[in-house]
Protein backbone atom coordinates (compact mmCIF):
# COMPACT_ATOMS: atom_id res chain seq x y z
CA UNK A 1 0.00 0.00 0.00
CA UNK A 2 1.40 3.39 -0.96
CA UNK A 3 0.63 6.98 -0.04
CA UNK A 4 -2.03 8.88 -2.00
CA UNK A 5 -1.39 12.52 -2.84
CA UNK A 6 -4.03 15.06 -1.85
CA UNK A 7 -5.25 16.94 -4.91
CA UNK A 8 -5.21 20.28 -3.06
CA UNK A 9 -1.49 20.24 -2.35
CA UNK A 10 1.54 18.44 -3.71
CA UNK A 11 3.06 18.33 -0.24
CA UNK A 12 0.13 16.81 1.63
CA UNK A 13 -0.30 13.07 1.59
CA UNK A 14 -2.86 10.72 3.02
CA UNK A 15 -0.71 8.46 5.16
CA UNK A 16 -2.03 4.94 4.77
CA UNK A 17 0.30 3.40 7.33
CA UNK A 18 0.24 3.67 11.11
CA UNK A 19 2.38 2.27 13.91
CA UNK A 20 2.04 -1.52 13.90
CA UNK A 21 3.87 -2.42 17.11
CA UNK A 22 3.69 -0.67 20.47
CA UNK A 23 7.12 0.29 21.77
CA UNK A 24 7.67 -0.58 25.42
CA UNK A 25 10.39 0.73 27.76
CA UNK A 26 13.39 -1.58 28.12
CA UNK A 27 16.41 -1.72 30.39
CA UNK A 28 18.78 -2.26 27.46
CA UNK A 29 18.10 0.99 25.66
CA UNK A 30 16.53 4.43 25.92
CA UNK A 31 12.97 4.62 24.61
CA UNK A 32 10.48 7.44 24.48
CA UNK A 33 8.42 9.79 22.34
CA UNK A 34 9.98 12.36 20.01
CA UNK A 35 7.88 15.52 19.51
CA UNK A 36 8.29 15.73 15.74
CA UNK A 37 8.00 19.41 14.73
CA UNK A 38 5.91 19.95 17.84
CA UNK A 39 2.93 18.19 16.26
CA UNK A 40 3.40 14.41 16.24
CA UNK A 41 4.75 12.09 18.94
CA UNK A 42 6.96 9.48 17.25
CA UNK A 43 8.10 6.51 19.33
CA UNK A 44 11.77 5.53 19.42
CA UNK A 45 13.62 2.63 21.09
CA UNK A 46 17.19 3.93 21.31
CA UNK A 47 19.23 7.11 21.30
CA UNK A 48 20.34 6.24 17.76
CA UNK A 49 16.70 6.16 16.62
CA UNK A 50 16.11 9.47 18.44
CA UNK A 51 19.06 11.03 16.60
CA UNK A 52 17.70 9.71 13.30
CA UNK A 53 14.39 11.46 14.02
CA UNK A 54 16.25 14.67 14.87
CA UNK A 55 17.92 14.60 11.44
CA UNK A 56 14.60 13.93 9.70
CA UNK A 57 12.92 16.76 11.58
CA UNK A 58 15.54 19.24 10.41
CA UNK A 59 15.35 18.26 6.74
CA UNK A 60 12.88 20.47 4.86
CA UNK A 61 12.41 17.68 2.32
CA UNK A 62 10.93 15.31 4.94
CA UNK A 63 7.15 15.49 5.16
CA UNK A 64 6.38 12.86 7.82
CA UNK A 65 7.84 9.86 9.64
CA UNK A 66 5.86 6.79 10.74
CA UNK A 67 7.30 4.52 13.44
CA UNK A 68 6.98 0.73 13.13
CA UNK A 69 4.92 1.16 9.91
CA UNK A 70 4.45 -2.41 8.64
CA UNK A 71 4.86 -6.06 9.63
CA UNK A 72 6.50 -8.34 7.08
CA UNK A 73 6.49 -12.15 7.16
CA UNK A 74 9.80 -13.80 6.30
CA UNK A 75 11.47 -17.20 6.47
CA UNK A 76 14.65 -17.45 8.55
CA UNK A 77 17.74 -19.40 7.53
CA UNK A 78 16.55 -22.40 9.59
CA UNK A 79 13.22 -22.47 7.75
CA UNK A 80 11.11 -21.02 10.56
CA UNK A 81 8.64 -18.22 9.85
CA UNK A 82 8.82 -14.88 11.64
CA UNK A 83 7.49 -11.33 11.36
CA UNK A 84 9.75 -8.32 10.87
CA UNK A 85 8.79 -4.72 11.70
CA UNK A 86 11.10 -2.04 10.22
CA UNK A 87 11.73 1.00 12.41
CA UNK A 88 10.45 3.89 10.29
CA UNK A 89 8.80 4.93 7.05
CA UNK A 90 9.87 8.39 5.85
CA UNK A 91 7.72 10.39 3.45
CA UNK A 92 9.23 13.25 1.44
CA UNK A 93 7.76 16.44 0.03
CA UNK A 94 7.01 16.46 -3.67
CA UNK A 95 7.92 20.14 -4.02
CA UNK A 96 8.06 21.25 -7.65
CA UNK A 97 8.73 17.75 -8.97
CA UNK A 98 6.13 15.86 -10.98
CA UNK A 99 4.41 12.70 -9.78
CA UNK A 100 6.52 10.80 -12.31
CA UNK A 101 9.74 11.95 -10.63
CA UNK A 102 8.47 11.93 -7.04
CA UNK A 103 10.88 11.31 -4.11
CA UNK A 104 10.36 7.71 -3.08
CA UNK A 105 9.35 7.02 0.54
CA UNK A 106 12.15 5.42 2.55
CA UNK A 107 11.66 2.31 4.69
CA UNK A 108 14.33 2.42 7.40
CA UNK A 109 16.03 0.05 9.81
CA UNK A 110 18.16 1.82 12.44
CA UNK A 111 20.85 -0.50 13.77
CA UNK A 112 24.24 0.06 15.47
CA UNK A 113 27.12 -0.96 13.23
CA UNK A 114 28.54 -3.50 15.68
CA UNK A 115 25.17 -5.28 15.80
CA UNK A 116 24.44 -5.52 12.07
CA UNK A 117 28.03 -6.61 11.34
CA UNK A 118 27.77 -9.33 13.98
CA UNK A 119 24.33 -10.62 12.94
CA UNK A 120 24.08 -9.74 9.25
CA UNK A 121 23.84 -13.37 8.10
CA UNK A 122 21.01 -14.07 10.55
CA UNK A 123 19.17 -10.85 9.69
CA UNK A 124 19.70 -11.01 5.92
CA UNK A 125 16.38 -12.85 5.21
CA UNK A 126 14.24 -10.20 6.92
CA UNK A 127 16.11 -7.36 5.26
CA UNK A 128 15.73 -9.10 1.90
CA UNK A 129 11.97 -9.28 2.56
CA UNK A 130 11.95 -5.57 3.41
CA UNK A 131 13.78 -4.65 0.19
CA UNK A 132 11.41 -6.78 -1.88
CA UNK A 133 8.34 -5.26 -0.24
CA UNK A 134 9.68 -1.70 -0.52
CA UNK A 135 10.38 -2.20 -4.23
CA UNK A 136 6.83 -3.49 -4.77
CA UNK A 137 5.47 -0.30 -3.20
CA UNK A 138 7.73 2.09 -5.08
CA UNK A 139 9.79 2.76 -1.93
CA UNK A 140 13.42 2.31 -0.99
CA UNK A 141 14.80 0.32 1.97
CA UNK A 142 17.94 1.39 3.81
CA UNK A 143 19.84 0.51 6.99
CA UNK A 144 21.07 3.50 9.01
CA UNK A 145 23.91 3.10 11.53
CA UNK A 146 26.09 5.62 13.39
CA UNK A 147 28.04 6.52 10.24
CA UNK A 148 24.86 7.69 8.49
CA UNK A 149 23.27 9.36 11.53
CA UNK A 150 25.93 10.73 13.88
CA UNK A 151 28.00 12.69 11.41
CA UNK A 152 28.91 16.37 10.99
CA UNK A 153 25.32 17.15 9.99
CA UNK A 154 24.00 15.98 13.34
CA UNK A 155 26.72 17.95 15.15
CA UNK A 156 25.55 21.10 13.33
CA UNK A 157 21.88 20.36 14.06
CA UNK A 158 22.68 19.95 17.76
CA UNK A 159 24.63 23.22 17.70
CA UNK A 160 21.59 25.02 16.27
CA UNK A 161 19.23 23.44 18.81
CA UNK A 162 20.08 26.02 21.50
CA UNK A 163 19.07 28.89 19.21
CA UNK A 164 15.65 27.45 18.30
CA UNK A 165 14.21 28.33 21.71
CA UNK A 166 15.50 31.93 21.72
CA UNK A 167 13.32 34.97 21.04
CA UNK A 168 14.32 38.07 19.09
CA UNK A 169 12.87 41.34 17.90
CA UNK A 170 10.46 40.77 15.01
CA UNK A 171 11.83 43.76 13.09
CA UNK A 172 15.33 42.24 13.08
CA UNK A 173 13.93 38.90 11.90
CA UNK A 174 11.96 40.50 9.08
CA UNK A 175 14.82 42.57 7.74
CA UNK A 176 17.08 39.51 7.58
CA UNK A 177 14.53 37.22 5.92
CA UNK A 178 13.47 39.93 3.45
CA UNK A 179 17.08 40.62 2.52
CA UNK A 180 17.84 36.94 1.87
CA UNK A 181 14.60 36.55 -0.09
CA UNK A 182 15.37 39.54 -2.31
CA UNK A 183 18.96 38.46 -2.98
CA UNK A 184 18.26 34.75 -3.39
CA UNK A 185 21.27 33.91 -1.23
CA UNK A 186 23.94 35.72 0.75
CA UNK A 187 26.60 35.04 3.35
CA UNK A 188 26.26 35.35 7.10
CA UNK A 189 29.05 37.93 7.04
CA UNK A 190 27.12 40.09 4.56
CA UNK A 191 24.07 40.22 6.84
CA UNK A 192 26.17 40.97 9.91
CA UNK A 193 28.07 43.76 8.17
CA UNK A 194 24.91 45.32 6.79
CA UNK A 195 22.58 45.11 9.79
CA UNK A 196 24.66 44.36 12.90
CA UNK A 197 27.94 46.30 12.90
CA UNK A 198 30.32 46.56 15.84
CA UNK A 199 28.92 45.57 19.23
CA UNK A 200 25.68 44.27 17.66
CA UNK A 201 27.44 41.59 15.60
CA UNK A 202 27.19 38.85 18.27
CA UNK A 203 23.45 39.39 18.69
CA UNK A 204 23.00 39.43 14.92
CA UNK A 205 24.78 36.09 14.61
CA UNK A 206 22.44 34.57 17.22
CA UNK A 207 19.42 35.82 15.27
CA UNK A 208 20.73 34.27 12.05
CA UNK A 209 21.37 30.89 13.67
CA UNK A 210 17.89 31.09 15.23
CA UNK A 211 16.35 31.57 11.78
CA UNK A 212 18.27 28.55 10.46
CA UNK A 213 17.27 26.49 13.52
CA UNK A 214 13.55 27.21 13.05
CA UNK A 215 13.88 26.62 9.28
CA UNK A 216 13.06 30.12 8.05
CA UNK A 217 16.53 30.19 6.51
CA UNK A 218 18.52 27.28 5.17
CA UNK A 219 22.18 26.50 4.52
CA UNK A 220 24.59 23.62 4.03
CA UNK A 221 24.69 21.84 7.41
CA UNK A 222 27.01 19.01 6.35
CA UNK A 223 29.92 20.84 7.95
CA UNK A 224 30.67 23.49 10.59
CA UNK A 225 28.87 26.83 10.31
CA UNK A 226 30.82 30.08 10.02
CA UNK A 227 30.40 33.69 8.94
CA UNK A 228 31.26 32.54 5.41
CA UNK A 229 28.23 30.21 5.33
CA UNK A 230 25.81 30.93 2.47
CA UNK A 231 22.14 31.33 3.39
CA UNK A 232 18.91 31.05 1.40
CA UNK A 233 15.19 30.77 2.11
CA UNK A 234 14.00 27.46 3.53
CA UNK A 235 11.42 25.68 1.40
CA UNK A 236 8.88 25.68 4.22
CA UNK A 237 8.36 27.13 7.70
CA UNK A 238 7.41 25.14 10.76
Amino acid sequence: MTSAFNGNSCDKVQILHSQMRKIKPTRRSVSGQYAFRGQTAIAFESTLERDFLMRCEFQCSVLDVIAQPIQLPFVALDGRQFTYTPDFLVYFRLGSRSHIDYPKPLLVEVKPENEWRKHWRKWFPKWKAARRYAASQGWRFCIFDEARIRDETLVTIRFLERYARMHFDQADIEQITECVASMGSCSVDYLLSRYFPGIYRKNGLAIIWHLVAVRKLDCDVTGPLSEATELWEATYER
